[in-house]
């Protein structure tokens, strides 16, 4: 059943024809909660705490946003705002996937809060358009806009993936007041105990042998993103993707 009552706020004109000119924008109002959010999490972005922080009444600011979700699409426009994507699409489609990449991971280290923002019912909002129009350019030239979609889908679930583990793990180092290496001390003797048991030889292996937990947060981010990018280059024609791969 579609709620025909709904209206995106994409489509409520932010300021009328008549009548005096407001005095707050939708983008002050997300720029506060966004502020607010980074500083003390999302849920303490209220509209009463948003409203005290530009020197507004609260109940003026649902003039300009009507609710919660509403509320929500802005501050998550606003931080697809900050991937910087000029100069895309360019003539290497795997730097610039690169860079696409590591912009997103950066915008959610900045801002922890967007993985608890369910984000799978896309909104369309300016910069969100601006995003795919840039991005999806990358390979548009090279694919179907349906093998660009899988594509895509494949990278942004990489980035997202490993961006959300990042977060997770310092909120839980953060509650637990411990450094990661006082955390990994507490767990040794488990892990230790799991290892002389003998009963999981490829947890062993692990624990022993693999490089990759080794790593720095940034070159395992790499190292998987190396991989992502060469399973995207298999649906590229051959002498694209080699060309590309190929550059220093």
């Amino acid at each position: 059943m579609t709620d025909e009552a709904y209206v995106s706020i994409w489509m409520r004109p932010e300021q009328t024809s008549r009548g005096p000119k407001p005095a707050y924008s939708r983008a002050q109002i997300a720029r506060a909660a966004v502020r607010i959010a980074d500083a003390e999490g999302l849920e303490a972005a209220t509209m009463r705490r948003i409203a005290a922080e530009i020197g507004a009444g609260a109940m003026s600011l649902y003039r300009y946003v009507p609710g919660r979700d509403d509320l929500i699409v802005l501050m998550a426009d606003l931080l697809m705002g900050e991937i910087n994507l000029r100069g895309i699409p360019s003539v290497d489609w795997r730097a610039d996937l690169t860079r696409y990449a590591e912009e997103v991971r950066a915008m959610w280290l900045r801002h922890p809060w967007i993985a608890t923002v369910h984000r799978s019912l896309h909104s369309y909002g300016p910069n969100q358009l601006l995003l795919i129009e840039q991005i999806m350019g990358v390979l548009d030239p090279h694919v179907s806009v349906d093998e660009n979609l899988v594509l895509m889908s494949i990278l942004n679930g990489y980035v997202e993936s490993v961006a959300r583990d990042e977060v997770t793990a310092a909120e839980e180092l953060r509650r637990s007041g411990l450094t990661e290496q006082q955390w990994l001390a507490r767990t040794h003797p488990y892990v230790q105990q799991l290892l002389e048991s003998g009963d999981y030889p490829l947890f062993t292996k692990i624990a022993l042998e693999a490089r990759h937990p080794r790593l720095t947060s940034d070159a395992q981010f790499h190292q998987g993103l190396t991989r992502v990018l060469d399973c995207i280059a298999t649906a590229i024609p051959t002498t694209e993707s080699q060309n590309n791969h190929e550059k220093p």
